[in-house]
C-alpha cells in the first residue's frame, strides 16, 4: 500500500460513497452500503499504522502534493504524523460505530442520514491530514454542512435553533481564522504549514494572529465562555450526531492549537498562555459544577464533555510555560502527551456515554433523569457497560479517563501546585455528577411501569458498547502504543515552541 494515495482514499472514499448513497432509495440498502463504505475506510486507515515508518517518525509521512490553485500557491497537500494518525484512526473507527448504533433507529430519509455521516467522516479526515492551511480551512468549513443537516433535519423539537447556533458560533470563529491565514500568506507568500512554521513575525502581529486562531479553535473545543452552543447541539442532535460531535468534532479544536497556535505564533502563545490556562481551569471546575445540577442526561454529559476537554487546552498551554520559563522539555512533552491521550480517551468515553443515553432514549423516549430508576433490575448487561463508562468519566485508574488527566495534572504541578489542585478537582466533581446520575437512573427499585418493560441490549448495541469498552480499558491499562506513536511528533512540537519567532 506504500504507493497508494492512502490519505486521498480515506478522504474521498466516504465522501464519494456518501454522494452515491444519496441515490439509493431503499432504506435497508442504504444502511448496508454506508456500513460497507465505513468499514472499508476503517480497514484502509489501519494501513497508516502499519505503513508508518517509526525510524523517521519526526517527519510527516504518506505525503501527497498536487497543485490546486497555483496562482496563490495553494496546493492539495496531505501528510500525517503520529498525532494525526491517532485522530484519523479514531475518526474511522467511530464512523463505523455510529452507523451500527443508528441502525433502525432513524427511518426518515435514511439514505440522506447515512450519507451525511460518511461525508462528515471524509471531511474530518481531510482536516487532520491537510498540510496546506487553505486546504485545512476548506475542510474545516465543509464539515459544518453535514453536521448542520444532521442536527437540523433529524434532531429534536428545537433542532433548528440548535443547528443555527452551532453554525453561527463555528462560522464566526472560522472567519477570523481565514483573515489570519490571508495575512500570513501576504507576509510569507505561502499557505504551506511547513513554510508558516518558519515565518518570523513581530510581537503585535503574533498577538493578533494568536487571538484569531484562539477564537476559531476555542469554539470547536469548546472552551469557556464560547461553549454554550454545545449543550443545545447535543440535546437536539440524534444519538449518532451527539456521538460523532463529542468523539470527533471537538478534537478539531485541540488539534488546531497543536498545528497552528503553538508552532506558528509560539511567542504570543507563551505570552497569553495564562489566559488559556485560566479558562481551562474554569471549564474543569465551574462547568463541572454546572453539570451537577442538570436534569437532562444529555445536557449533563454535554457539560461533562466541556469540563474534560478543558484538560486538552490546559496540558497544551502549560507546556509553553514549562519549555520557555522552566526549560523543562520533559514535563512539557508530558503535558502535550496528556492532552493528546485525553483527546483520544474522550473520544471513547464520551462517545460511549452518549450511546448509553441513546439506548435508554430508544426504549423510553425521554432523557429526563427523573423518568428512570432501577434500570439495573431489567437491563443488567447494559447497566454493567454503563457503570464502566461512568467510572471512566470519573477518572477511575485502569480506564482511559484517568491516564490523560493524570498526565496533565502532573505537568500542571510543575507550573504551579494550585493549578494542579484545581485540575485534580475534576476527579471529585466528575465522580459527583457521573455517579449521582448513575445512581438515580440505574439503582433502586424499578421507577415505573415503563421502566419495567424495558429490554436489555441487543446484539447490535452489545457490539458498539463492547468496542467502546475495549478502547476504554486497553488505553487505560496500556497506553504505551499510543504514546509511542505520538512521541516523536510531540518532541518535535516541544522543540518548535521553545524557539522564538519574533522579528
Amino acid at each position: 500500500m506504500s504507493n497508494w494515495p492512502l490519505l486521498s482514499l480515506l478522504i474521498w472514499l466516504p465522501i464519494l460513497g456518501g454522494a452515491l448513497i444519496l441515490a439509493v432509495r431503499n432504506a435497508q440498502a442504504a444502511r448496508w452500503a454506508s456500513l460497507a463504505v465505513a468499514l472499508l475506510t476503517f480497514l484502509l486507515s489501519i494501513g497508516l499504522l502499519t505503513g508508518y515508518d517509526r525510524g523517521a517518525a519526526e517527519v510527516m509521512q504518506f505525503v501527497e502534493q498536487r497543485p490546486w490553485i497555483p496562482a496563490f500557491g495553494i496546493g492539495y497537500n496531505l501528510a500525517v504524523d503520529g498525532i494525526a494518525i491517532a485522530l484519523v484512526l479514531l475518526t474511522t473507527l467511530v464512523g463505523v460505530l455510529v452507523l451500527i448504533g443508528a441502525w433502525g433507529v432513524i427511518n426518515k430519509r435514511v439514505n440522506q442520514y447515512v450519507a451525511a455521516f460518511l461525508i462528515l467522516e471524509g471531511v474530518t479526515v481531510g482536516i487532520f491530514a491537510a498540510t496546506d492551511a487553505m486546504l485545512f480551512y476548506v475542510f474545516f468549513e465543509a464539515m459544518l454542512i453535514p453536521m448542520f443537516l444532521i442536527i437540523g433535519v433529524w434532531g429534536g423539537p428545537r433542532r433548528i435553533y440548535a443547528a443555527i447556533k452551532f453554525f453561527l458560533y463555528t462560522f464566526l470563529g472560522s472567519v477570523l481564522m481565514l483573515v489570519a491565514l490571508v495575512y500570513l500568506y501576504m507576509k510569507g507568500g505561502s499557505f504551506q504549514l511547513a513554510d508558516l512554521y518558519q515565518l518570523q513575525l513581530s510581537a503585535k502581529e503574533q498577538t493578533w494572529i494568536f487571538f484569531a486562531f484562539l477564537i476559531a479553535f476555542a469554539v470547536k473545543v469548546p472552551m469557556f465562555p464560547v461553549h454554550t452552543w454545545l449543550p443545545d447541539a447535543h440535546v437536539e442532535a440524534p444519538t449518532a450526531g451527539s456521538v460523532i460531535l463529542a468523539a470527533i468534532a471537538l478534537k478539531i479544536g485541540g488539534y488546531g492549537f497543536l498545528r497552528f497556535n503553538l508552532p506558528i505564533v509560539p511567542d504570543a502563545s507563551h505570552e497569553w498562555a495564562w489566559l488559556v490556562i485560566a479558562l481551562s481551569l474554569v471549564a474543569v471546575i465551574y462547568v463541572g459544577l454546572v453539570a451537577l445540577v442538570q436534569d437532562d442526561m444529555k445536557k449533563l454529559v454535554a457539560y461533562s464533555s466541556i469540563a474534560h476537554m478543558g484538560f486538552v487546552t490546559l496540558g497544551t498551554f502549560i507546556a509553553l510555560w514549562l519549555v520557555r520559563e522552566a526549560g523543562n522539555s520533559d514535563a512539557a512533552r508530558l503535558g502535550l502527551q496528556g492532552a493528546m491521550v485525553q483527546m483520544v480517551s474522550h473520544g471513547f468515553v464520551s462517545g460511549a456515554m452518549f450511546t448509553c443515553i441513546g439506548v435508554l432514549y430508544d426504549r423510553l423516549h425521554t432523557r429526563r433523569i427523573a423518568d428512570y430508576g432501577g434500570v439495573v433490575n431489567v437491563m443488567p448487561w447494559f447497566a454493567a457497560f454503563a457503570l464502566l463508562f461512568f467510572m471512566a468519566n470519573s477518572g477511575l485508574p485502569g480506564t482511559s479517563g484517568f491516564v490523560g488527566e493524570f498526565m496533565v495534572v502532573l505537568a500542571s504541578f510543575q507550573w504551579h501546585p494550585l493549578a494542579a489542585f484545581g485540575a485534580a478537582t475534576t476527579l471529585i466533581i466528575g465522580a459527583g455528577y457521573s455517579l449521582w446520575l448513575y445512581k438515580r437512573v440505574f439503582f433502586g427499585e424499578v421507577g415505573n411501569a415503563h421502566v419495567a418493560e424495558m429490554k436489555d441490549i441487543n446484539g447490535r448495541e452489545w457490539l458498539v458498547l463492547g468496542v467502546f469498552a475495549v478502547g476504554t480499558l486497553v488505553l487505560g491499562f496500556y497506553p504505551r502504543p499510543l504514546t509511542e506513536l505520538m512521541e516523536p511528533s510531540i518532541a518535535k512540537l516541544a522543540m518548535q515552541i521553545a524557539s522564538s519567532k519574533l522579528l
